[in-house]
């Protein structure tokens, strides 16, 4: 901040997700309201949020967030860690580009807000930085007041409270009154002795050089600074110390605060400059407008033409407004005439030659039948004589005030006089509030963008987005909306949702937009207007009207007749279309539409394109998201066995559990599949990590194994080419426990089996009696070391015994510093005794579940294998 004393600084650092943008903006809004920076905080969120969305969103990075406080402003500095940023040039100029780029937006809002901010880069980091002035205030201003009568004095609606706190010599509090207990929720022997400085949120008055410490030290000080409560709360106060001295000549400091907004209770007042005692003139504004004016500009509006009305003695008045290019009037006022229909209608400002035709200069017509359309406005209101005058500021037309009535040749060149001077009384203050409310729409549309940048890049669902993209739009800037997508640029726009106020007449409107042409995707930027559907919507009201008259119609057709009509009123006003474009590509239309006879008003479109463009983004993330997950999936299906043998005499079970949201195939894997006749192979394994890299490793253990032991090869020689092709991977092999066997079903009904168990958990075998014990030897696990010696053991299932074999994600799994492990897993399966195979499984998958709450961490893999009892074959 320059040469500027920091006096304090917060900083934070947020991870890229999408939600890490509203908690940025909670700590910059916190931040500045500790410090009493309350003037600041709207465009400091507002500037905070665009940077970090940039750093987290779309530079994928974490976002580093750092205040700065000094005692004139505020300086906020936004830093990413983009590896692969681009260095610009010194010599470079800066060109921001076009505000319609997704990109660059948060530079035109620093240039736009900011008193000062710029770029600062290094090899892995870009810090934006803005910083914000405090605006001036008087603070410490001392003068009598004049004598006022009672209906001038300030409103106060509750008892003031007003703290007395005496602050000694070391700056301790040394009394605290009721009120202030009141007030802060101390109770005094929870403050006195203790600095004052404890309690403030923060340690200068806004607008001052001045601490709370030097303050004290004042003979006399008046300012504002934040209090901390009891509760955590951080009250703002206005105060006013008066510093003084005991008879034994010790100093100290007498307090007196109230809330903020009731500072006049303490605050002295400007003393206004004495005049000469002449009464002053009064205000031709205020003549003409009525005292006290309206704050807001449609009422203001709505006062001046009625006014106009009154003053001419008319029928009729209308106000409309310029837009910034001076070309369009828009209607923003009338009385005496339709105002719900032309509300927001628009006119040209140049209607024809002359001065006539120009709403530049004052114009009086006698009868507007003799010059047909010579105001637009009034075709078909029976309004004959009418009178217009310009609004102007600075030379600038920003507006046209006219009166009309029904009886010809009512008005003159006096009239129009009469009427220009009061437009010129009032012209300033219309501008005024017009940039106002322009001022406000842009901060609530810069609020609505930010909340709908938070919604759209928090899903990545493409229904769900479409959705919101509907929902944002209905009813904030359209009575309704429909979301038409394009799929590849072959393909033909396809209407994907419809959205209406009124949910009954969603289906009507989506039945009218099928039957016609769908808009064309056309890529220039900005909203076009498409006549399609409210043709559409008349023609098929006309033609249902016409069917309803008919002698002949049923009477079932009424309820028909009642939905076209309505579906016509809802669709006949205005409609646009908003290209939905990302990556240079157009993937969509957001269509808007307003009732019969509504029309939309150019700041509602600019808001529609800043809408568009960020949602077309996320549904285009959306689709690349189930592109890849859709690739994803098909690749993992095709790494799991096609199907399961069906085994003589024998029943084997198998449930799969693969970590991870999406995941069907992690390091986990399993397969059973005939190896010649009466023979049958079997495997579970375990490959090192999750995810996909696993998988991969997976896929080729899997196929490995069917293809070695259809070959020929025994079970240790399977094992032992395995692990060579293992280690031939070189940096992306991985290790692999491996439980291999091959089983052979016997005709007295028991199953014999061969296994080889590479350093995997070791298969257990249930017996009849309830017996429980290990059934093979553990052996070195695969793709550790090339020289691989292994052996098999074989195994006798009898009748109604029962072999279990799992992965470590059963074993391991795990409730803060417990366990299941071996023991816990052979205590289960020894309760399984007369179970089916599948039974089996489902009850250790069970116990597995409940021995703890937190969802799995590991994939888990159950095979079991049971020989059925004679009586059961």
């Amino acid at each position: 901040m320059g040469s500027a004393v920091i006096t304090a600084r917060a900083a934070a650092t947020f991870e890229p997700a999408g939600r890490s943008v509203a908690t940025a903006r909670a700590f910059v809004r916190d931040t500045l309201q500790g410090w009493g920076y309350t003037d600041l905080i709207d465009d400091a969120v507002v500037l905070t949020s665009e940077l970090v969305t940039n750093a987290v969103v779309h530079a994928g990075t974490a976002a580093d967030v750092l205040c700065l406080r000094a005692e004139d402003g505020v300086r906020v500095e936004v830093a990413d860690h983009y590896p692969e940023r681009e260095v610009p040039l010194q010599s470079t100029a800066v060109d921001f580009g076009s505000p319609d780029r997704e990109s660059g937006r948060g530079l035109l809002l620093c240039a736009a807000l900011a008193a000062r901010w710029g770029v600062e880069y290094t090899p892995t980091r870009k810090h934006v930085w803005f910083q914000l002035d405090l605006p001036d205030r008087p603070v410490g201003i001392r003068s009598a007041g004049p004598l006022l009568p009672v209906e001038s004095l300030p409103v106060a609606d509750r008892r003031v409270r007003v703290a007395v706190v005496q602050i000694d010599t070391s700056g301790a509090v040394d009394s605290w009154n009721e009120d202030a207990s009141f007030l802060f929720g101390y109770a005094p022997e929870q403050v006195v002795g203790k600095q004052l400085t404890d309690f403030a949120a923060w340690p200068q008055t806004p607008g001052t050089s001045t601490g709370i410490a030097a303050a004290l030290q004042l003979s006399r000080w008046e300012g504002s600074y934040g209090f901390r409560c009891a509760d955590g709360r951080v009250v703002p106060v206005y105060a006013s110390h008066l510093r003084v001295r005991d008879t034994g000549g010790s100093p100290s400091t007498v307090c007196l605060m109230v809330r903020d907004d009731e500072r006049a209770v303490l605050q002295s007042p400007v003393r206004a400059p004495v005049g000469d005692g002449e009464s002053r003139s009064a205000d031709p504004f205020e003549v003409f407008i009525g005292s006290p004016a309206p704050d807001d500009l449609d009422g203001l509006l709505q006062r001046t033409v009625e006014r106009a009305r009154d003053m001419l003695d008319a029928d009729a008045a209308f106000l409309l407004l310029a837009t910034d290019d001076e070309t369009e009037l828009e209607v923003r006022a009338t009385t005496g005439l339709p105002s719900a229909r032309q509300r927001f209608a628009r006119v040209p400002v140049e209607a024809g030659a002359g001065r006539y035709g120009s709403a530049r200069m004052p114009a009086v017509h006698d009868d507007l039948m003799a010059v047909e359309g010579a105001v637009p406005l009034l075709g078909g209101t029976g309004m004959r004589s009418v009178v217009t005058v310009p609004l102007k500021v600075e030379g600038r037309l920003t507006g046209s005030l006219g009166v009309a009535t029904e009886a010809p040749g009512r008005y003159t060149n006096e009239e129009a006089l009469r009427l220009q001077f009061a437009a010129d009384r009032i012209a300033l203050a219309v501008e005024s509030a017009r940039l106002g409310e322009l001022e406000r729409l842009r901060r609530g549309s810069l609020s609505f963008l930010v909340e709908a940048s938070d919604l759209l890049a928090g899903t990545l669902d493409r229904d769900q987005t479409l959705a919101l993209m509907a929902q944002m739009t209905v009813p904030k800037l359209a009575t309704w909306c429909a979301v038409y997508t394009i799929a590849d640029p072959s393909s033909d726009p396809f209407l994907s949702f419809v959205l209406h106020e009124d949910e009954d007449l969603i289906d009507g409107i989506k039945a009218l937009l099928s039957r016609i042409d769908p808009p064309d995707p056309v890529p220039s930027p900005g909203a076009r207007v498409w006549g399609a559907p409210a043709k559409a919507a008349h023609e098929a009201a006309l033609r249902t009207s016409m069917r309803s008259l008919s002698d002949d119609a049923p009477l079932s057709m009424a309820n028909s007749t009642r939905t076209t009509l309505a579906t016509a009123a809802a669709v006949g006003g205005e409609t646009v279309v908003v290209p939905l474009v990302a990556r240079n590509r157009v993937i969509g239309m957001l269509t808007l539409g307003k009732p019969s006879d509504d029309h939309f008003r150019q700041e509602i479109l600019e808001l529609a394109e800043d809408l568009s463009r960020r949602a077309a983004l996320a549904l285009d993330n959306a689709r690349l998201y189930s592109e890849r997950t859709a690739i994803s999936q098909a690749l993992q299906r095709s790494l799991l066995p096609p199907s399961q043998p069906v085994v003589p005499n024998l029943e084997i079970e198998v449930i799969y559990r693969a970590a991870g949201e999406g995941n069907e195939v992690g390091g986990d894997f399993y397969d059973v599949f005939p190896i010649r006749d009466g023979v049958y192979g079997f495997a579970i394994g375990d490959v090192c990590g999750t995810g996909p890299e696993a998988a991969a490793v997976t896929g080729l253990a899997r196929h490995a194994l069917r293809l070695l032991a259809r070959e020929g090869f025994s079970g240790p020689a399977v094992l032992e080419r395995l692990n060579a092709a293992i280690l031939d991977e070189g940096s992306r092999s991985r290790f692999l426990t491996l439980l291999y066997g091959e089983l052979r079903p016997q005709e007295d009904g028991s199953a014999v089996l061969k296994v080889v168990c590479a350093g995997h958990p070791l298969p257990l075998r249930l017996r009849q009696d309830g017996s429980v014990q290990a059934a093979a030897e553990p052996q070195p696990l695969l793709g550790v070391i090339e020289d691989l010696e292994l052996y098999e053991e074989e195994i006798t299932l009898a009748p109604g015994d029962v072999l279990l074999c799992v992965t470590d994600g059963i074993t391991e799994r795990r409730e803060g510093t417990r366990m299941l492990g071996d023991d816990g897993l052979a205590e289960v399966l020894a309760n399984c005794t007369g179970l089916t195979a599948g039974a089996v499984a489902a009850r250790v998958l069970r116990a597995v579940e409940r021995f703890a709450a937190e969802p799995a961490s590991d994939d888990m893999a159950i095979l079991a294998m049971r020989v059925p009892e004679p009586q059961n074959l």
